[in-house]
């Protein structure tokens, strides 16, 4: 592998598109494909290749990143002719930066290696920090794997990043459950307090600013704050994936037997917000869940 791999970014959506330009910008020859042909097309204009099927990306790519909603949708795109393995030339790295289940990335890696007779090696590292840094370039990147696989594509991630090496392959995943764990609670104890404030008689702008000059300031109260405050709940990252997280994170906590009460409360409450409909909007949309259920 040259020191600028080549790089293939399978799902350029809110969060995918921003980091394949931070790639190709860092001099990486880069490559897209999505489900939806525009979205990947949109990207063209930046000197990024646009691939017509997976096993065109994979050929053209020492370092794919999969930046889909979770494993069944990466899994899906590997078998056949026109499917990734069709495509593989030599050694890949596939980095793993959906929110995805630790178990679940460990045998995905396991089926992968076997499939491929070892030419692809699988590392995790989920991102957050959601759209806003995705745009910026600063994203915290969790990564676990194996050294090696970790340093051949760190320079890659670096470029949409900073990175953390937490251990092996599985270990990004559990971090990521750490995350999700904690902004799921930030999110529904801001909402909560919303309509707290709200009922009342207090003005939430108000609010928020006296909070985030305290002890509950966080990043999550600073990129909610508006849609919390004028109930405009248009997407920047789809509470539907909520439930899922979670269910990660409780998966991860009975493998360890760990207690997780609160995780177990929240799982509920966000699958009651997709059972209501409600999980294509953004998660601040919990506010209004909550509110619809007095």
């Amino acid at each position: 592998m040259t020191t600028q791999p080549r790089v293939g970014l399978l799902g350029p959506g809110l969060m995918g598109a921003p980091m394949a330009s931070h790639i190709a910008r860092a001099g990486h020859p880069t490559t897209v494909w999505a489900r939806r042909r525009e979205a990947a097309d949109a990207l063209a204009g930046e000197g990024i290749t646009v691939a017509s099927t997976p096993a065109e990306l994979a050929a053209a790519s020492d370092v794919i990143i999969a930046m889909l909603p979770d494993l069944p949708q990466l899994e899906a795109l590997t078998g056949g002719p026109d499917g990734l393995w069709a495509g593989l030339g030599g050694p890949v790295v596939l980095v793993v930066s959906s929110t995805v289940s630790p178990a679940g990335v460990r045998d995905f890696a396991a089926q992968a290696a076997h499939d491929t007779h070892g030419q692809v090696h699988v590392i995790d590292a989920p991102v957050s920090g959601g759209e806003a840094k995705a745009l910026d370039g600063t994203l915290s990147i969790m990564v676990g794997g194996p050294d090696a696989d970790v340093a051949a594509a760190w320079g890659v991630l670096s470029a949409c990043g900073s990175p953390t090496h937490l251990g092996p392959l599985g270990a990004g995943a559990v971090t990521k459950a750490c995350n999700q764990l904690i902004v799921g609670a930030e999110v529904a104890a801001l909402a909560e307090a919303s309509l707290l404030a709200r009922d009342a008689g207090i003005d939430l702008a108000t609010l928020f600013d006296v909070l985030n000059r305290g002890l509950a300031s966080s990043l999550v109260l600073e990129q909610k704050r508006d849609k919390l405050t004028t109930g405009d709940f248009t997407v920047s990252g789809p509470a539907k994936f909520m439930a899922k997280d979670l269910r990660f994170a409780l998966e991860a906590a009975a493998a360890s037997q760990t207690p997780l009460p609160l995780a177990t409360f929240l799982r509920g409450q966000y699958e009651g917000l997709n059972a209501a409909g409600l999980g294509d909007l953004d998660i601040a949309v919990m506010q209004r869940y909550i509110d619809e259920q007095s």
